[in-house]
Parts: structure tokens; sequence; C-alpha cells
């Protein structure tokens, strides 16, 4: 026992110099995340004043744009590593290089993942959505779908800027964007100020000028932060190189597989609580939406610590990437089992933001104790993620998502949920037993990553 009190004394010391970097580079990024699923909360709350099936809606709807076009997200999580390493290493050009090449990139993914929507939509019919759910989440979809384009020009406009340690911009961008889509939703969910009251539909609307608006803020400040430091985004080559975007799909492609995968198995949850009754599907978005926010903390995490382990190992500095790592899960392992905590003792209350319906917040409150339970192995896991990505691993997150997830997790909660009969809560459980398997593998291959950096410094 004092032995492993002395390890995790030596650990956290060895932590603490990396702790100030850590929180300075992860404060605005977190703050970004939380003011990303802010939006989807106000959504939730304000369609909540129209009824459960209209949560209901923008649940299927905003699950279903997000099964797909998730995939093109995570196709551009190549540039974390990429601009970082390039960032770390003096190579400005690098990184202006991997922007061109992942706006093309971004161009043909949305050509494709907008087809691909549009062919989804007659398909979730087949799913036993009920009917009233349904005639609703469809317009929605259409709706959300037209705002993909946007959403990557201003993926690829993040990454880059993120991975040279530029993350104010972002902050403003998607926090001034929730007062965006507040105003939206006011006048299109409700028709104040003249429009039409269009109910759900209208969130999807309010969803397409808040995207449009953050991806023309990082635009701005790019062109500015370029002219102003005279980084030379003009100077390098623009066109299409094959080459570039060869390994910017090599790495992207494990990535966009595994948050697929990862986001995936939640919309296929969403889908089969859709075939629940409207309370039930309900009180499943809430609880979604609220374990969704507190996700948004290691979430930041996860995206500083792949910048910070990537511009480590680009300047030369394993011992550093490897102690930026470990500082990054410590940091979101804790903030989760607070997290927890919370959802412990006032899930009533919490629910109660979202709908006045009794039904509704008791179920929701019952969900909230199961997510609770998962905080900190959601936490654990996502971080991992992320520092992995920054030293370049991320086919090792997929497969540990495909079959944590799709293998075991997904099948136990639709056994439980309907075999067993026990609802959306049995869906939650075998959700969270997905979770916790994948952070521990994960955790795994992080400290055998470390390892691998201390033996190539020393063949080096």
């Amino acid at each position: 026992m004092e032995s492993l009190k002395h390890k995790l004394a030596a650990a956290l010391r060895a932590c603490r110099p990396e702790l100030g970097p850590v929180l300075r580079l992860a404060g605005p990024v977190v703050a970004a995340e939380i003011g990303w699923v802010s939006m989807s909360l106000v959504d939730t709350m304000m369609v909540g004043r129209v009824g459960p099936a209209a949560i209901g809606a923008v649940s299927v709807g905003s699950i279903a744009f997000f099964a797909v076009a998730i995939f093109g997200m995570g196709m551009l999580l190549g540039l974390d590593y990429f601009v970082s390493h390039a960032f770390g290493a003096g190579r400005f050009e690098a990184a202006h290089r991997a922007l061109f090449q992942a706006v093309y990139l971004s161009l043909f993914l949305t050509a494709l993942l907008t087809a691909l929507i549009w062919l989804w939509i007659p398909w979730l019919s087949t799913w036993g959505i009920q009917p009233v759910v349904l005639e609703q989440a469809i317009p929605y979809l259409e709706a959300v779908t037209w705002s993909l384009l946007p959403l990557m020009l201003y993926t690829c406009l993040r990454r880059y800027l993120q991975g040279m340690g530029l993350v104010q911009p972002i902050m403003f961008a998607l926090i001034s964007a929730n007062l965006v889509n507040v105003i939206a939703n006011w006048i299109l969910i409700f028709g104040n100020l003249g429009a039409p009251a269009l109910g759900a539909v209208g969130a999807g609307w309010a969803t397409l000028i808040s995207r449009v608006y953050m991806f023309l803020v990082l635009l701005g400040y790019a062109l500015v932060n370029d002219r102003r430091r005279r980084t030379g985004l003009w100077d390098v080559g623009r066109r299409i190189d094959w080459a570039e975007q060869r390994e910017l799909v090599r790495l992207g492609l494990p990535a966009a597989v595994q948050v697929t995968l990862e986001v995936g198995v939640f919309a296929a949850a969403t889908l089969l609580a859709g075939r629940l009754q409207p309370i039930a599907l309900a009180s499943h978005q809430i609880a979604l939406n609220i374990a969704s926010f507190t996700f948004m903390v290691p979430l930041g995490l996860s995206s500083a610590g792949a910048v910070r382990v990537g511009q480590g190992l680009g300047r030369g500095d394993p011992a550093g990437a490897a102690r930026s790592g470990w500082t990054t899960i410590l940091i979101g392992a804790g903030f989760m089992l607070c997290a927890g905590l919370v959802l412990v003792i006032a899930p009533g209350p919490i629910v109660r933001i979202f709908t006045t319906d009794p039904w509704v917040i008791m179920t929701g409150a019952a969900l909230l104790g199961v997510a609770a339970f998962f905080q900190l192995f959601d936490g654990v896991q996502v971080v991992a993620t992320g520092v992995l990505r920054g030293s370049g691993e991320t086919r090792a997150p997929m497969v540990a998502n495909l079959i944590g997830h799709w293998f075991f997790g997904l099948p136990v909660g639709a056994a439980l949920c309907f075999w067993l009969g026990w609802g959306v809560i049995g869906l939650w459980l075998g959700l969270s037993l997905g979770l916790i398997a994948v952070a521990l593998v994960l955790l795994r291959v992080w400290h055998r990553r470390v390892r691998s950096f201390g033996a190539a410094t020393a063949a080096g």
C-alpha cells in the first residue's frame, strides 16, 4: 500500500509542471465545447415548450444527421496531428498546406455525405419510430442537412487554429453562436417578429444560421491573424496535393470511423428508444443532453491533450509529450468524478430545467443515475483517444469502439431494454458497460504508447 502511495505521489509531482500549460490551452477549448453542446441543450429546452413529441423529433433528427456528419468531421481530425507537429517544429508552411488540403477534402466529403443523408431519410420510417415524432423529425432533418457545408468548413478552420494553440477565437465563435441560435429559435420555433411558427423544424433552420455564423467568425480571424503576423498563409502552394490527401485520409479515416462508431451507437440507441413511447424518448434525449454537457469538458481536454502531445513530439520531447498525456487524463478523470457526484445528488432538479412533465422527470432522473455511474469511464476514454491521436495512433481507438460499443454495449442494452423489459434504463445500462470496456482498453494502449516513446528515445 505504501509503495502504491509513493508511486501515485511521484506521478502527481511529475505531472505538476504540465498542469498550467494544459489548463491554459484546455480552458478555451472546453468553453468552446460547452458552447457547442449548449446549442443542443437550448434547442431541447425551447422545443420542449412545444411538447414531448417535438423533443423526440429534434432528438431523432439531430442524431440521424450527426450519425453521418460526424464521419466527415472525424476525417479532419488528422489536422490535429499534422498542424500541431508542424507548429511544434516551426514549419508554418506545412500547417498552412494542411489547411488547404483539408478544405478540398471537406468539399468532397460534404457532397458525398449530403447525398447519403438524403438517401437515409426515407429509411427512418422503417425503424418503428412513433408517427407523431417522425412527422416532425423528417422536416427537421431536411432543414439541418443544409448546415453540413458550413459545419465542415468550420471544422477545418477550428482544427487548424487549435493545432497552433489559437483557441480564443474558437471559444468566442461558439459562445456567441449560442446567442445567434437563441434568437433564431425564438423567431422560428414560436413565430415571433412576423415569422411562421415552425416548431421543431424552426430549430433546424436556426441551427443552419448559427453554423454559418461560426464558420464566418473563424474565417475572419484566420485571415486577420495571417495579415497581422505575416505567417505566409497565401504564399504556400494551393493546388490539390494527392500525397498530402492520402496522408490526411490515412490518419483521418480510422479517427473518422472511431467517432462515427461512438456517436453511431448513441444514434442507434436513440432510434431504438424511438420505438418506445414519446415519454421514454423525451427522457432519453434530455438525459443524453445532460450527459453530453458534462462530456464536453473531457472532450475539450482531449483536443488540448492531442495538441500538447503532438507539439511535444514535434519539438523532439517525448518525455514532455508523455507528461502532457497523463496530466490531461488525470484532469479529465477528476472532473468526471465530480460530475457524477452532482448527477447522483440532484437528478430531479436538473431534469426539471427541460420539462414540467412529471413522467419525463421521473424517467429522466433515473437515467441520470445511470449516467453518474459511467461518467468517470466516459471521460477517461475520450481523453485517452485524444492523446493517442496526438501521438499519431488512431487505429486502436477505432477497434476499441467497434468491439466495446457495437459488439458488447449495444447488444446488451437492447437485450435489457426489449427482452427483459427494462425499457430505456436497460438500454443505458448496456451503453455504460460498453464505455467502461473502451476506457480500460484505451488506458492500456496509452500506457504502451508511452513506453514506446521511451524505447524510441533510448534507441536514438
